[in-house]
């Protein structure tokens, strides 16, 4: 049903803003059944703040040497051809994390750069908080902390980092981590600077779990994580 083309979609409003995109709740309904997906709205050229894009985009180039100096350039073209690389690139890796078993939403389908996937929160459309809304007792936060191991680990099964990784893009859905916000997820093995980006994240959600009482070293995750890259 989800995927159905005889399925109707209603827009709930945007629960999600970004500096790339917005988020909005959509009830889909087929028959009697229904359900709630996210669909990820990527802005516009006049309207996007592809921040730090040009390292996030090593080792997604594409083949015609017209579009990558128009994505260089950053020309109008050539931002849009990013975008459409941005939503392209987080539908694929969704789909591999997903197939992997990882905790990320299920991508449901992609539409020039509209993203639709498993909206994470409750039946009547309270969606799950970030990490950093959260003040969990440590016993919760540690058990928190071995669930991020343990995506964090899929990811680095398939040859990936998030790139971005912080306790904005985590949800926690009722004691369940779930990874969010993956179109900079980078190629360990084909970006250059793969697994500087990866040093960084580990460093940056190893901060976070320390505040909260987690011996959360940043150092030994980063050993664990690069001993789960796959051998080129």
């Amino acid at each position: 049903m989800i995927a159905s083309p005889a399925a109707t979609d209603v827009d709930l409003g945007v629960f999600k803003t970004g500096k790339e995109a917005d988020v909005s709740l959509v009830r889909r309904t087929h028959g009697e059944r229904s359900v709630l997906l996210a669909a990820k709205h990527y802005r516009d050229a006049d309207h996007r703040m592809f921040h730090r894009d040009a390292g996030y985009l090593e080792g997604r180039r594409m083949r015609r040497s017209r579009e990558n100096r128009a994505m260089d350039a950053r020309t109008e073209f050539g931002r849009e051809l990013i975008a459409g690389q941005w939503s392209a690139a987080e539908f694929a890796v969704l789909s591999r994390l997903w197939s992997a078993g990882a905790a990320v939403p299920y991508p449901v389908q992609l539409s020039g750069t509209q993203l639709m996937m498993e909206f994470i929160g409750d039946e009547d459309g309270a969606a799950a908080p970030r990490l950093v809304q959260l003040r969990p007792p440590i016993d919760e936060a540690a058990q928190l902390f071995t669930q991020l191991r343990n995506v964090l680990t899929r990811l680095a099964d398939a040859g990936y980092t998030h790139g971005d990784l912080s306790p904005y893009n985590v949800l926690v859905h009722r004691g369940r981590l779930v990874l969010i916000d993956l179109p900079q997820a980078v190629d360990l093995v084909g970006n250059p600077q793969g697994f500087d980006f990866l040093r960084r994240d580990c460093e940056n959600i190893c901060t976070w779990f320390r505040g909260r009482g987690v011996a959360a070293d940043s150092a030994l995750l980063y050993d664990d994580l690069v001993c789960s890259v796959p051998q080129s």
